[in-house]
């Protein structure tokens, strides 16, 4: 019927794939959401945990670094561990998402959601 249009012709066969990648995504979120990545910082004495969404769930501190004088490199390396998690929860939710469109047959690199 649109022979000129290639697979683009096929308006049932869109919107089912639009359905199923609706579908992969919700539960692609739901994923990321109970993934969990560790920053560290300080060599491990600062860990963070996150998920890969990035909300930040743990924080776990090594009592040697609690010296008075040295407030502000504690409070740097929170902070280092915190972003190192969120990092890699951006990372692990990139891969994540590579996956999927490679299920779906969509070019690598496609920014999604559109």
């Amino acid at each position: 019927m649109l022979k000129g249009l290639g697979g683009l012709g096929d308006l049932a066969g869109m919107a089912k794939k639009a359905q199923e990648m609706q579908t992969k995504m919700a539960q692609m979120q739901e994923d990321l959401a109970s993934m969990t990545v560790v920053g560290e910082s300080g060599a491990g004495l600062v860990k963070a945990t996150a998920t890969a969404k990035g909300d930040l769930t743990a924080l776990d501190i090594n009592p040697s670094i609690f010296n008075p004088d040295e407030k502000e490199v504690v409070e740097d390396l929170i902070l280092a561990a915190i972003k190192d998690a969120q990092a890699k929860g951006a990372e692990k939710a990139q891969e994540e998402m590579g996956k999927l469109q490679e299920g779906l047959g969509l070019p690598p690199g496609m920014k999604l959601p559109f």
